[in-house]
């Protein structure tokens, strides 16, 4: 193990410690601190019978439980409380342990202290997942070794004592992880910014603040990588202590930037300007995909080479329930962009098709305005399934749009989700596109994102069968 790592765990000696949520993020940390010979206690909202032998495992190595709904009310006398990301800090339970001497903090925080290499991170309202993924595998294409986690993959603070200084961490960081965040990574990059999560953060400014993280403990020899097309993410650059540089797809920014000349992806940093990548050599389709490779490139550049990264732009196909082609049957496509949970998303996606699609959306409700989805559903879609607590929100957006006209597309609405796609079957026609993206969480339903495209796509892969 690295020294950081190492001291680390050697403090957490005896410590009563809670890890609140027993779910991805935290399971790992919770048999790391008791291997490390800390007290634990984990505690969980849900029943026991909801976990299966996981308890009894945890149990089995030492851990006590706390279940149920007032989990929350076991935090007396605790040295240390981790925080699973999607909890508020500023709870009434969390804040009076804290005033009692308790330290609060996450497992990303920690990771942050103790990883003794450096660390790329990105964040923004939509895109992050793919940019942290292209930011990986070009690395990895390079010859790096890479660790991928954060809200992507899997926590690393387990990994960190494997961990070398010529090694690259590279994380997804989400509003929720950032909250609380008192460092920043070496390179940070925001893909954009738009209304999101308004069901938890108090405020779009609490939102933007959070975000503001990222690079707000940067030192000057850091770099953060913004969106200049982004008037949020724009507006960061005043502020900024790392080196910016700007990408945009619509002009060329002054200083270090990454923008399009003649459809190609340029670079311009201190050893001049540089054509790295045509839009036409991009395997994944979308404008928004040009974006997310000019945010890559962006925290990429000396770090790999053009060749490396026009190599991987024609041959990857991008990430599961991210516009993820499912099958064709009967002259039908079908998309899974399940990963869509916000408008501003699924506009993107739509925005793909040069055909008018059959959407299913809707879901859980973050209080997110539909207003701009509307006018775009009415542009892209010919038949708008909906389904989720959404549904007449996102209805009502489109047929209040200025372009609508009745039937145009045709709405319909179904409770149980298994039932909107079966109505996307049962419409389709031959050299229609069907696709999955809700423009909204998962949460009314499913327990995520993913169990919900997987759900989509055991569904349409038993068509026929």
């Amino acid at each position: 193990m690295s020294g950081t790592i190492r001291e680390y765990l050697n403090s957490m000696v005896g410590k009563r410690v809670a890890v609140l949520g027993i779910g991805v993020s935290n399971t790992p940390l919770i048999h790391l601190l008791l291997r490390a010979g800390a007290k634990v206690t984990a505690c969980d909202k849900r029943t026991r019978e909801e976990f299966g032998g996981q308890i009894e495992e945890l149990e089995s190595l030492g851990a006590s439980i706390r279940l149920g709904e007032d989990y929350l009310e076991y935090l007396k006398g605790q040295d240390v409380i981790f925080r699973t990301p999607g909890l508020r800090p500023d709870l009434p339970q969390l804040t009076a342990a804290v005033e009692r001497g308790s330290v609060l903090t996450s497992e990303m925080e920690v990771f942050f202290q103790v990883c003794p290499c450096p660390i790329i991170a990105v964040t923004g309202s939509d895109g992050k997942t793919t940019t942290t993924t292209i930011i990986a595998k070009l690395l990895k294409a390079e010859g790096k070794n890479v660790y991928l986690g954060g809200n992507i993959g899997k926590p690393l603070l387990s990994d960190a004592g494997m961990m070398e200084p010529t090694d690259f961490a590279v994380v997804e960081l989400s509003s929720f992880q950032l909250m609380t965040m008192d460092l920043s990574p070496h390179i940070a990059v925001v893909t954009n910014l738009a209304p999101n999560h308004l069901d938890v953060h108090k405020s779009m400014g609490e939102y933007i603040s959070a975000k503001e993280n990222i690079f707000l403990h940067q030192s000057v020899s850091d770099r953060v990588i913004l969106n200049n097309d982004n008037d949020i993410t724009r507006s960061f650059v005043p502020v900024a202590k790392g080196k910016v540089t700007l990408f945009s797809r619509r002009e060329e920014p002054e200083g270090d930037a990454i923008f399009l000349r003649d459809g190609t992806i340029w670079v311009r940093d201190s050893g001049g300007e540089r054509a790295v990548l045509p839009c036409r050599d991009i395997l994944l389709p979308g404008d928004h995909n040009v974006e997310n490779y000019m945010a890559a490139i962006g925290a990429v550049n000396g770090l790999v080479k053009d060749e490396t990264i026009r190599a991987f732009a024609s041959s990857f196909g991008g990430v599961e329930h991210r516009i993820e082609l499912v099958r064709e049957l009967d002259g039908v496509r079908y998309y899974n962009d399940s990963i869509a949970s916000s408008p501003t998303r699924t506009m993107a996606g739509l925005k793909c098709f040069p055909e008018k699609v059959i959407l299913i959306a809707g879901g859980y409700d973050k209080h997110i305005p539909f207003d701009d989805l509307g006018p775009v559903i009415v542009e892209h879609v010919k038949y708008l399934i909906l389904t989720g607590d959404t549904s007449s929100k996102i209805r009502s957006a489109v047929e209040s749009a200025l372009q609508y006209r009745a039937g145009e597309p045709d709405i319909r609405e179904f409770h149980a989700f298994e039932d909107a796609v079966a109505e996307a079957h049962r419409v389709a026609q031959k050299g229609d596109v069907v696709i999955l993206s809700p423009a909204c969480a998962s949460f009314d339903r499913f327990k995520n994102f993913v169990e919900r495209g997987e759900t989509f796509k055991r569904i349409v892969r038993n068509f026929d069968q």
